[in-house]
């Protein structure tokens, strides 16, 4: 009987999209929609507001085109309703070391490619205020980044908040990557002055009002009738995937595995220092560790133009064979203007420290012929 088994469920797809796609409305969903409300209110404390808005979304990528079309929204709100004809060209500001989202967003949303300008960085990769001081146009909408894909970099976040605060500009922070240090009190501090980003205008910018959905004289409070600030229409409940963690694990189990995560990347940086042909790519202040990996052949070798070539092939060779033995699976890539270098990213909370050596054993015995 169904009483006994969950097995009903796979032949029932009516009854599966409604347990696994959070609906628009309270009366549909309303245990994810409260899930959500719940998270999203504790992330606002994380953040250092007293009160906020904000969705969850299917990624970062989908986050930072709800942040430039909210920003645009914010800088000509008659777009809603007339659309891109006749509105001036709007140009955005962003680090050379921003997410490719953010381009993507730029296409998807009309704005154009063209219309993205990289701000200079320094060697850490963070974003230089001073670049963006100098900028002569004048943005809808800069754009700063907690926590860089490659380098795990943080931008300066409070200068940049009083470049945008002096010029009147709307500025977003993509923290899809370092924003999980909010919730550690001894890494916080990377991500200093977010609470000077811009947040709001989600209902006002994303409303449809579809009287089949949103009818405003139900017997319940239609506040929380959230969907109507959402792109989508049914959404699935990512925020109850995280509110399920956070009340196994409290605050201070998610602070730990931070903290860990953090931890075992510096331990791995200095095992890095410690190893002949082990190479750091700089000195990471996140969970990315970027190496090279010099195989006994070069390491005599002059520096010059002919090391690095070979040098760049490297880790190719050694990824293939990682791969094909089916031991590892590490990240390798070129960037700005450096050669391939392996980039080692800790996230899980089951990595341990003997996890980290077999890292680096293991690139020595696949590169020790090279």
């Amino acid at each position: 009987g169904r009483e006994n088994s969950l097995d009903w469920l796979n032949s029932s797809p009516e009854v599966t999209m409604l347990l696994f796609l959070y609906r628009y409305t309270y009366e549909v969903s309303p245990v994810f929609l409260l899930v959500e409300e719940a998270v999203i209110k504790k992330m606002i404390e994380f953040i250092g507001w007293e009160e906020g808005d904000g969705i969850f979304n299917p990624g970062g990528s989908v986050s930072n085109m709800y942040a430039m079309n909210l920003a645009r929204y914010k800088f000509c709100p008659e777009i809603k309703e007339k659309g891109l004809s006749g509105l001036p060209r709007l140009v955005l500001f962003t680090s050379e070391e921003c997410h490719y989202s953010m381009k993507k967003a730029a296409s998807f949303l009309g704005i154009g490619t063209e219309n993205v300008y990289f701000i200079k960085t320094d060697e850490r990769g963070k974003m230089i205020p001073e670049e963006l001081e100098k900028q002569g146009s004048a943005p809808f909408l800069v754009c700063a980044t907690a926590g860089t894909t490659v380098l795990g970099a943080f931008d300066p976040l409070d200068k940049i908040a009083d470049i945008c605060e002096k010029h009147g500009l709307w500025l977003h922070v993509d923290a899809s990557w370092g924003g999980s240090a909010l919730i550690s009190r001894k890494h916080c501090r990377l991500l200093h002055g977010i609470h000077r980003f811009q947040n709001g205008l989600l209902k006002k910018c994303y409303s449809a009002k579809a009287a089949y959905l949103f009818q405003q004289d139900k017997f319940y409070d239609v506040s929380y009738d959230t969907g109507d600030k959402s792109i989508q229409c049914s959404r699935r409940p990512d925020a109850f995937k995280f509110w399920l963690m956070w009340k196994a694990l409290g605050t201070t189990g998610l602070e730990e595995r931070v903290n860990r995560a953090l931890a075992l990347a510096r331990y791995l940086v200095e095992e890095i220092k410690k190893r002949e042909g082990f190479q750091l790519l700089l000195e990471p202040e996140y969970a990315n560790v970027c190496f090279w990996y010099i195989p006994p052949s070069l390491r005599k070798m002059e520096d010059g133009p002919e090391f690095w070539q070979k040098l760049h092939q490297v880790a190719p060779i050694i990824k293939e064979r990682m791969m094909k033995k089916g031991s590892m699976m590490l990240g390798y890539q070129p960037h700005q203007g450096k050669v391939n270098f392996f980039r080692q990213v800790v996230i899980s909370p089951h990595v341990s420290r003997e996890d980290m050596d077999f890292l680096l054993d293991e690139i020595e015995l696949l590169a020790k012929d090279l």
